[in-house]
């Protein structure tokens, strides 16, 4: 609450400032309209020359903009002719742009933070704008990228607010990695550290770095995919590369405050469809004590409901019928609700600045669960002479994160009653534990399954975060084609968490709980670069650009906590409390130095050849293979001029072949380390590693060629954008088992090696256009194979995760000759006529361990439309996913529990399989722990991603207000539902864990969301 009433205290303030700075300067309107057909222009950029202010024209073509008597405006948009007007005395000055092919180039932002024209890039480049990133927000903003992007998969967990997004992109991106692409803001690497995930045995989401960012100051998302496109960036290149701008204030504008709410709900959505006919019980049986009760809360192999009543866990008397409620009753909505407010002004004609501070409050459907966050964003640019230029930013959160839930099949989860059988209402085990001895009510047969109620009202899972991003850079011009510029950035990071197994937790030790950990680390990464730059005509058709530069960047990360055991006094949750004192230390450093160039040399606008080289030096390696040299080449042909075809706007065909490298992803693997251990009689005592280093290891390399086409026609009114790659990964670092017999265990080595190829299409168009109407729509769609080539020294399959329901029975892993990650399940064992084998018991064998498919999508792809009547906008987009497969333990369990709707087949006469009947339950159960591949289920699907409905209310209905100066609101709704999907039970982009090991692997995430709201932006002058 504090937060909110400072941003309302520091909105009046501004808009005080607003008023006392305010001139009497007259205000200059117009429409501007494109050749031939007369059409109102959205998004044409207008610039006084003299005062370096601007604006942008609406929907309706319709712009206004503070003028002097001396202006001169700038009117300019790509694919037309730009025109410059002396305004005079004039009050109203509409413009008619004509088109010009050759103006259709368009400024990216690329590697280093460099902008360039796209027509001269060799490499695919897709650029994602402020508006899908707020419109319809999430608190992770990489998660707003989902189906925006050709070759780009987007997975959040289902952890609630703060949890991790898993980015992927072209495929498996290496064996020994996270996956993740390199983030960097405004030219400087950031850190995206996973701070913690679940696991097969439990956990929590503790969030990455990108989630720390407010979509507010976010400009433009920039996403570099192929390896020729990042690899300036060197080591963590190989991934592909992020690159995020945000947003500054305009050179000599005025005063310009923007207010901006937004407001969403999200609602927990159920995804089974269970059975409803059989309840409570075991062996066709319901309960007939409290006792039996308990132990079968979590089985429906009881009889039919017939409205009876039957016991309860607590001796009460229930009816045994279908339950009112359901598990999903437990979770209430949802809120995340955001304020922003930003002021810009320029300084002078040289200089600007940009200030925002954005607050977020989200609630989990978790209850006594959520996220609060405060980010404060500065972006300053100055021209100091007119050849030195320096520019500022810095952004700063403070995050904190209340109760954050745990996931998967382990204790402490909230999302236990989702296997209660149907007869059982949830809401009886509230609140969870005994008011008068706090314990907790234990509600199946397993104490490790805590009670949702209990956990959620007495959980103590806190992590918080203080993180300061910031970053310099000065810029000095030689000459008007030659500089030099020097750039520092840094990222730090102070992070502590708190966590405690309550009083009362029924798995503790007499019910004492325990002081899981409370402690602090902290985590930078500092990046300083150095650049020299040059670019200059040869000839009236020969141009060359070069570029030079060093890089150093050091890692650092530190930790201490203290835990322990069994509290003394109930409820004092403090490290001097406990019975057993524990502590820990962690450490790790690293450095890289680089030095990199860049040639490119283009003719006549038509021919233009890159050429790019990056050496690294890695602290993490041997010294005697601790450096590389990577390479690239790419080639932009632009062809439309040489052919004779009306229809044709642009074309170029563009080409590249680029090498990546990396580091190991823990440090001090190259050298034997001892340990301290706990003393023995009281001498000290050391222990040696269990995994073997190893001294020859050497930086992999990831290779890529790449081939792309870009057509535009009709006068841009429809775009191809087409590219196939293919992509190998070499001596990947990872980790090997070996026999114990050797004195270890397992050994770090560099033999590992992937491969992907695949085929991106990105289809754009504006299939109406009419004054009053338009009709904007884009399609994307990525067909990529991947590869498994090798793996260990003997190609041994490399096993990642699993879930606990099938622990040992069903696993993902490398497998050589086959897509990874690989789900490896058992299948049915077959008689010789291919009918199923059963034992003597009727029930099914075990078969041979297959490779049933991978969790990663061969086929992918998003469809955005937007369209705008008058200023009504409404959009919508679906993203559809094919290919994959998951590893689902709520199918598992479902079996297993009899409340499958497979299960209701043979429930009173028993099941028959080759002439042997067995009991429903005892085959049903055996089925799922046997024949591990019915876990295994389809994740294809096609989903209303997004869908927003808006007003832009018309610029003129504000020209005589003192401060408002233009006023927009929308509605929105975000994962709205599947259009299809092949999973009967499960949502199949559900997942508790934040890591390529975890990918594909369902079970014990807190259920999907479905979010609704509404937005209103202000902008005051």
């Amino acid at each position: 609450m504090k937060k909110v009433l400072s941003i309302a205290f520091a909105l009046g303030f501004m808009l005080c400032a607003v008023h006392l700075v305010q001139g009497q300067s007259r205000v200059l309107k117009g429409v501007v309209t494109a050749a031939p057909d007369g059409l109102p222009m959205p998004g044409v950029t207008i610039l006084d020359k003299s005062s370096k202010t601007g604006t942008t024209t609406n929907v309706e073509g319709e712009y206004s903009l503070s003028v002097g008597p001396n202006s001169v405006l700038v009117f300019s948009f790509i694919g037309y002719s730009s025109q410059q007007i002396e305004v005079g005395n004039r009050t109203e000055l509409n413009v008619l742009l004509e088109e010009d092919a050759s103006e259709l180039s368009e400024v990216v932002v690329t590697a280093l933070g460099i902008s360039k024209d796209k027509e001269t890039l060799g490499y695919s480049v897709t650029q994602v704008g402020s508006e899908s990133l707020t419109t319809a927000r999430e608190t992770n903003v990489a998660n707003s990228l989902a189906g925006r992007v050709a070759g780009l998969v987007v997975k959040g967990t289902n952890s609630g607010p703060g949890g991790t997004s898993k980015i992927t992109l072209r495929g498996l991106p290496s064996i020994s990695g996270t996956g993740s692409p390199l983030y960097v803001i405004n030219g400087i690497p950031m850190d995206n550290t996973q701070r913690g995930s679940a696991g097969q045995w439990g956990g929590a989401d503790a969030g990455d770095g990108i989630g720390n960012l407010s979509p507010d100051d976010i400009e433009t998302m920039t996403v570099l995919k192929g390896q020729a496109a990042s690899a300036l960036y060197g080591s963590r290149a190989s991934n592909g590369v992020i690159l995020i701008t945000t947003k500054k204030g305009a050179k000599g504008g005025d005063w310009s405050l923007t207010y901006t709410m937004n407001v969403m709900a999200e609602n927990p959505v159920d995804f089974t469809d269970f059975q409803n006919v059989y309840g409570q019980g075991v062996g066709g049986m319901k309960p007939t004590t409290a006792t039996d009760a308990q132990t079968s809360g979590r089985l429906a192999w009881g009889s039919k409901m017939d409205g009876s009543s039957v016991i309860g866990f607590d001796g009460n008397q229930y009816p045994y019928s279908p339950s009112n409620d359901r598990y999903i009753d437990f979770y209430r909505t949802g809120t995340n609700f955001t304020n922003t407010v930003s002021i810009s002004k320029g300084l002078g004609s040289d200089g600007s600045f940009r200030m925002s501070v954005s607050n977020l409050d989200a609630k989990s459907i978790v209850p006594n669960s959520g996220v609060d966050r405060l980010s404060i964003n500065l972006n300053v640019e100055q021209n100091i002479t007119d050849k030195f230029t320096v520019t500022a930013m810095v952004n700063y959160t403070d995050q904190q994160s209340t109760n954050v839930p745990n996931l998967s099949d382990g204790p402490k989860n909230p999302n236990n009653f989702l296997l209660l059988a149907p007869n059982i209402q949830q809401s009886i085990f509230a609140p969870g534990y005994n008011p008068d001895n706090g314990a907790e009510t234990v509600f199946s047969d397993d104490i490790y399954v805590t009670n949702p109620y209990f956990i959620s009202n007495q959980g103590v899972n806190d992590i918080g975060r203080k993180r300061t991003i910031s970053a310099i850079s000065t810029k000095y011009s030689f000459t008007k084609d030659i500089y030099a510029m020097i750039r520092m950035g840094n990222d730090a990071s102070n992070d502590d968490f708190f966590g405690v197994d309550p009083s009362g937790l029924a798995y503790s030790a007499n019910l004492q709980g325990g002081l899981s950990g409370r402690g602090q680390s902290t985590r930078s990464e500092t990046n300083i670069d150095g650049i020299l730059g040059a670019n200059f005509d040869l000839t009236s058709k020969l141009n060359l650009d070069l570029l030079a530069g060093a890089n150093r960047r050091n890692n650092k990360f530190e930790s201490v906590g203290v835990g322990g055991s069994r509290f003394v006094i109930p409820y004092l949750y403090s490290p001097f409390n406990v019975e057993n004192f524990s502590r820990s230390y962690g450490y790790n450093e690293r450095e890289v130095q680089s030095a990199y160039y860049s040639v490119g040399i283009g003719y006549n606008n038509i021919l233009t050849l890159t050429t790019t080289g990056r050496y690294d030096v890695y602290s993490t390696l041997p010294t005697d293979n601790n450096s590389i040299f990577s390479p690239s080449v790419a080639a932009a042909f632009v062809f439309d001029q040489l052919i004779d075809m009306p229809a044709l706007d642009f074309g170029k065909f563009r080409a590249s072949y680029a090498v990546t490298s990396g580091e190991p992803f823990d440090a001090y693997q190259s050298t034997f380390y001892y340990n301290s251990a706990n003393s023995y009689n009281g001498v000290p005592a050391g222990s040696s590693p269990t995994s073997l280093p190893n001294l020859n290891l050497k930086p992999f390399t990831t290779s890529e060629l790449e081939l792309g086409l870009d057509l535009s026609f009709f006068n841009n009114r429809l775009g191809f954008d087409i590219a196939y790659y293919e992509k190998e990964t070499h001596n990947e670092i990872m980790n090997a088992n070996l026999s114990i017999t050797s004195g270890f265990n397992s050994s770090v080595v560099a033999t590992g090696s992937t491969s992907n190829k695949g085929l991106e299409v990105l289809v754009t168009g504006t299939p109406v256009q009419t004054p009053n109407f338009f009709w904007k729509t884009s399609f994307n769609l990525s067909k990529v194979k991947n590869e498994i080539l090798s793996t260990d020294p003997n190609n041994n399959p490399i096993n990642l995760g699993q879930n606990r329901g099938t622990l040992g029975n069903a696993i993902t892993a490398y497998v050589v000759g086959e897509s990874g990650p690989q789900i490896r399940a058992y299948d049915y064992a077959y008689n010789t006529d291919g009918s199923i084998k059963v034992n003597e018991a009727g029930l099914p064998v075990r078969g041979e361990l297959i490779n049933m498919g991978t969790v990663l999508p061969t086929l992918y792809g998003g469809w955005n439309n937007e369209f705008n009547y008058k200023g009504v906008s409404f959009s919508f987009l679906i993203d559809y996913n094919y290919g994959n497969k998951v590893l689902s333990a709520t199918e598992f369990y479902s079996i297993f529990r009899g409340l499958n709707q497979v299960t209701l087949e043979g429930r009173e006469s028993g099941v028959t399989t080759g002439g042997v009947t067995a009991p429903a339950q005892a085959y049903y159960q055996a089925l799922a722990q046997n024949v591990t591949s019915t876990s295994v289920v389809d994740g294809d699907f096609i989903k209303l991603r997004q869908l927003t409905l808006g007003y832009t209310f018309p610029a003129k209905w504000f020209g005589n207000t003192p401060v408002l100066k233009g006023l927009s609101a929308s509605l929105v709704g975000r994962n709205l539902g599947f259009i299809m999907r092949k999973a009967k039970n499960i949502d199949p982009e559900a997942n508790f864990g934040s890591n390529i090991n975890y990918t594909g692997i369902e079970g014990g995430n807190l259920p999907s969301t479905r979010s609704f709201g509404f937005n209103l932006n202000f902008k005051l002058n």
